[in-house]
């Protein structure tokens, strides 16, 4: 069980830097006609960048079968899960905090949540795929701590 539990934590903290990574070379690079959406004022609920989701939790669900359904690759289903639980917490903030798509008062106080917020709002401060930067979903440099 501490094994399985480790796995689900790295997972979930190695979905940061792989949604990094794709973020940065595939999203604002070769996939940038689905990212875009995002950076710029869409009509509806739903944008096109929101397949990447679709896509994230597609490989998620593929790893929780692989693991269930066969002996041997039982440990994928932890990884499914990490993978699972990090798309759940980047919709919560990212969608429904960060950008408002579900309507939600709560205003974050928290340094930490603040910052994410700022370096967020400075990611979209330029509508290209180039010459972006902050594009980490739920951890950020300290770069955008709010001055007192």
């Amino acid at each position: 069980m501490v094994i399985n539990t480790l796995i689900l934590l790295g997972s979930f903290v190695a979905m940061e830097a792989v949604a990094w990574l794709v973020h940065k070379y595939i999203m604002h690079g070769i996939m940038w006609n689905w990212h875009q959406s995002h950076h710029s004022h869409t009509k509806g609920i739903f944008e096109l960048n929101d397949l990447f989701s679709v896509l994230f939790g597609l490989a998620a669900i593929l790893l929780i079968l692989l693991g269930a359904n066969i002996a041997q690759y039982h440990r994928l289903v932890w990884v499914g899960m990490g993978m699972s639980l990090y798309g759940v917490a980047y919709f919560v903030f990212h969608d429904i905090i960060v950008h408002r798509r579900i309507p939600f008062l709560y205003k974050p106080k928290n340094p930490y949540l603040r910052n994410l917020i700022r370096a967020h709002k400075v990611h979209h401060k330029n509508n290209s795929r180039d010459k972006g930067e902050a594009f980490g979903f739920l951890y950020s440099t300290k770069n955008y701590l709010q001055k007192k």
